[in-house]
């Protein structure tokens, strides 16, 4: 199902608040129970502040991508090129009440198409989050290999899923 009335754009610097409450509202939704509401605060003010956001603005090798319905924010997207050429998934979240509806779908077809050239793409999903895992392998991604957000030992445990996206 496609959402009618859906608009997917770049990201710009007055949405930053927006994309901020979806994140933090979507983070807490899917992780409070794996992690605790206080760590969850924790990542969220870290990984998703405002100033954190807007360094991800106008990336030469990646997207920063929101979907809309009027005017509201209930999807945001980001994917940056890897040395190797891959389409690196950094980020897709949909706002809770929204999910279900396409949005993601369509978030995740917009990213990838921004990567013309690259032969596959990759994303971390947290290795609890079976929600986005079932999610990811629907849309063709498949396990490469567990890991560390990062490689860091402070970070969650994430699974390493790819999909091929064109053979040269």
């Amino acid at each position: 199902m496609t959402q009618t009335g859906l608009i997917i754009r770049d990201a710009i610097s007055a949405d930053l608040p927006a994309v901020r409450s979806l994140l933090v509202e979507t983070w807490h939704a899917t992780y409070d129970g794996i992690y605790g509401w206080r760590r969850v605060a924790e990542i969220t003010n870290a990984w998703h502040s405002l100033d954190a956001l807007s360094a991800q603005l106008g990336r030469e090798s990646g997207v920063f991508l929101i979907a809309m319905l009027g005017r509201e924010v209930v999807g945001t997207a980001s994917a940056r090129s890897e040395p190797d050429h891959a389409a690196l998934l950094t980020r897709l979240y949909v706002l809770p009440a929204r999910q279900g509806e396409g949005i993601g779908r369509t978030l995740l077809q917009v990213a990838l198409a921004c990567f013309p050239d690259a032969p596959v793409a990759r994303l971390e999903v947290e290795s609890q989050n079976e929600l986005a895992i079932a999610f990811y392998e629907r849309m063709g991604f498949f396990l490469q290999r567990q890991a560390r957000f990062d490689g860091r030992e402070d970070t969650p445990n994430t699974l390493i899923m790819a999909k091929r996206l064109f053979v040269s």
